[in-house]
């Protein structure tokens, strides 16, 4: 078990579990797992962990499919500025490895952000806390979980 699915288990909320065997030498992670599971890419949604220009950190859960758009990002998260977060940082406040981390279950909890898109959906795909293994989930419950908010990023 990983925090993300202690987490939603003590929570009771309603969720799957996917696994696959993760090939070491793919670095898109949830692209992997779209292929692997046979998953429709936009309903997989990866966990990107930034820092502002004031080294705050800050959660970003977009489509595989897409990138971010650092500007939009910003203006929603009322910053003036972001960019991925070093990997030790990452590491360090998650408690998960890149490639693996979840939104869910974070050592620390940060402010976090959901694509908009996560709403045309009944269930969702976000990494359940380690390479390879990846939950569905209520969109509702994922965000309320989180307390996150919905942006156009």
């Amino acid at each position: 078990m990983t925090p993300a699915i202690n987490l939603l288990q003590k929570k009771g909320i309603n969720f799957d579990v996917l696994s696959y065997q993760h090939d070491p030498s793919k670095q898109q992670f949830g692209l992997e797992a779209v292929e692997k599971l046979k998953l429709p890419a936009e309903q997989v949604f990866k966990t990107l962990v930034l820092e502002d220009t004031e080294h705050q950190l800050l959660v970003a859960i977009v489509p595989v499919s897409q990138q971010v758009n650092l500007k939009m990002l910003a203006k929603a998260a009322k910053v003036k500025k972001v960019q991925m977060a070093p990997q030790q940082k990452v590491e360090n406040t998650t408690g998960y490895i890149l490639g693996g981390v979840s939104p869910l279950g974070q050592k620390k909890r940060l402010m976090t952000f959901v694509h908009q898109s996560v709403s045309n959906y009944e269930k969702v795909y976000v990494s359940a806390g380690k390479r390879g293994l990846e939950v569905s989930i209520d969109p509702n419950d994922l965000c309320a979980l989180l307390g996150a908010k919905l942006a156009d990023f």
